[in-house]
């Protein structure tokens, strides 16, 4: 790992624990001096930004990963079910490494972060209108709603664990029944 990747690591832990750490908080968490920090990243929104980057390249990864083009076009409702299982999972096992993502303020007022993500939503909806045309999920529901659904229980997943109320281990099934069991079709 490279100098600015340990950087970026160490910024991660801290703003994980600590959203609202100021530069001398994450360079003190990677070891370096803030004049080593500044070298890389000359201000917090150009730090976050990478990590912002970086959170939406997990993302998409992790739809590419599921196949989420075939599994829409198969129109099989067990092929639907098991990958948004998978998402879910995947989409915890990120939100380990940038739960902070899910609530700073600057990843939702960056354009192009604001920009690729609702490009990003729009594939996962698409999936979810899959899922609602083949009666996996609830049809009375805007695919856009169940997409924000995802997000809420990721942020309810978050909060939980950093306030120790919920072990880690048990999110995965936590998260998954939550979802179905508010968004299965009836």
């Amino acid at each position: 790992m490279n100098s600015r990747d340990a950087i970026l690591a160490a910024a991660l832990r801290r703003l994980n624990t600590d959203p609202r750490a100021s530069m001398t908080d994450m360079a003190g968490a990677a070891g370096v001096g803030r004049a080593t920090l500044h070298r890389y990243f000359s201000s917090r929104d150009e730090l976050l930004h990478e990590l912002g980057t970086r959170s939406l390249n997990r993302w998409e990864q992790s739809m590419t990963d599921a196949d989420l083009p075939g599994v829409i076009e198969s129109g099989d409702p067990d092929r639907i079910r098991e990958c948004l299982r998978e998402l879910l999972r995947r989409y915890l096992a990120d939100y380990d490494e940038f739960g902070f993502a899910l609530i700073d303020p600057y990843l939702r007022t960056a354009p192009d972060l604001v920009e690729r993500t609702e490009e990003l939503a729009e594939r996962e909806s698409a999936l979810l209108a899959a899922g609602q045309r083949a009666g996996v999920l609830r049809a009375d529901l805007p695919p856009r709603w169940l997409s924000f659904a995802v997000y809420g229980v990721l942020v309810a997943a978050r909060d939980a664990t950093t306030s120790g109320r919920v072990a880690r281990h048990d999110l995965d099934e936590f998260v998954i029944s939550t979802y179905f069991d508010g968004t299965a079709a009836r």
